[in-house]
């Protein structure tokens, strides 16, 4: 009975230790943001921005049997596709990139000047109601131009090469 006591209490105190970080990690969930240049993107999603990624912006389509050029052209091989299919997606895929990427550097753009605003304290109601309408169209015509590639896509493939895409990326249902 005298060993149960010290390791009740031994386990009671790695409990409150194991409590107490988690909530201190959990008060602290933006902890090292505040040195980022724009706080409200990390250095990935910038550089996503600038090299004309989706950033899941196009998940409503690729999750629903509408691939994207990107992935498409990867799987090229596995999924069959013509010379005349891969040339026309790597058009595509050129062509939303020609229209991303300067959308996503505006978005940037965007960004900083929301950031600057707050950091230099000098934000006011309209400046705040400006710069976040001006955020919110680009970022829903960025999401509309990834989508619509998603849409010119899925036009040149066969059902059999959308179905087997589906399958390569892990979308088929379970069995």
């Amino acid at each position: 009975m005298k060993n149960t006591l010290p390791i009740g209490a031994c386990a009671l105190a790695v409990c409150a230790a194991l409590s107490s970080t988690a909530m201190a990690q959990s008060n602290q969930p933006y902890s090292g943001m505040q040195s980022r240049p724009i706080k409200a993107l990390s250095d990935q999603q910038v550089a996503d921005l600038k090299a004309g990624r989706g950033m899941g912006l196009a998940l409503a389509a690729e999750l629903n049997g509408y691939p994207g050029p990107s992935h498409l052209l990867e799987l090229s091989d596995k999924l069959g596709l013509t010379s005349d299919q891969n040339s026309t997606l790597k058009g595509i895929f050129d062509a939303m990139k020609a229209e991303t990427i300067p959308i996503g550097e505006n978005l940037i753009a965007q960004e900083e000047r929301l950031d600057r605003l707050f950091a230099e304290k000098t934000v006011s109601e309209q400046q705040l109601k400006d710069a976040t309408k001006d955020i919110g169209e680009t970022q829903g015509r960025l999401r509309n131009a990834h989508l619509s590639y998603h849409l010119q896509a899925r036009a040149i493939l066969q059902p059999s090469q959308i179905s087997r895409y589906a399958e390569l990326r892990g979308y088929s249902p379970e069995r």
